[in-house]
């Protein structure tokens, strides 16, 4: 007859069970910094998880524990940008609102990778819906989630009427930066420009 004590010796162990429970979080960091990259460096057609995960100083088991493909990575990097959002300026005025949320706007979408990826992104979402969908998200919700927020002060301060047609202020707040930055790609801003667009956006919002 054996006791308690010998028969949890001679039982064997059971294995803790893998999952995303284990996943370090740093190495997925480091995954996602390097699509970016390597969306940068290659394009999305050429980007192939090797390269990710030798970017990332990882193996590709590493980075199909997480994602099961590179467009379901591309994906969820994309996503994630629309959660993070941008800062919701505080001036005091709508004019200045608008001033700074342009300033910003405008540094994200000039940064080197960025003015890389999201033209090489767009043209896949003319043949992927998945990526379209992907991008409608980011590119619409991270700046409509500020600039709802920059209305409902200005309507607050009595500086803009309730009831204003969201799609076209949103129209008015978005396009002419996105158009100059990212379509047309201006190599530089001439000077005063985002002052002015934030003075004419703010008339324009106001004869709404």
């Amino acid at each position: 007859m054996t006791t308690n004590a010998e028969e949890s010796q001679t039982r064997p162990r059971r294995r803790a069970p893998a999952g995303a429970a284990v996943l370090r979080e740093d190495v997925t960091e480091a995954i996602r910094a390097a699509v970016f990259e390597e969306l940068a460096a290659v394009g999305y057609a050429r980007m192939s998880i090797e390269g990710i995960a030798r970017r990332a100083g990882v193996g590709k088991t590493a980075v199909y524990r997480r994602w099961r493909s590179k467009l379901h990575l591309v994906l969820d990097v994309v996503s994630a940008l629309a959660v993070m959002g941008l800062p919701v300026p505080d001036t005091g005025s709508l004019e200045g609102d608008l001033r700074l949320l342009y300033e910003v706007t405008s540094r994200a979408l000039r940064h080197p990778v960025a003015s890389q990826i999201i033209p090489d992104l767009q043209a896949e979402a003319a043949r992927n819906p998945d990526i379209a969908e992907a991008m409608q998200k980011t590119l619409r919700e991270g700046q409509e989630g500020v600039a709802s927020k920059i209305i409902e002060a200005a309507q607050r301060r009595g500086e803009l009427a309730e009831g204003l047609d969201d799609d076209l202020a949103m129209d008015l707040i978005s396009g002419p930066l996105y158009w100059r930055s990212v379509v047309i790609r201006t190599p530089k801003l001439p000077k005063g420009y985002l002052a002015a667009l934030a003075r004419g956006t703010t008339e324009a919002l106001k004869a709404l």
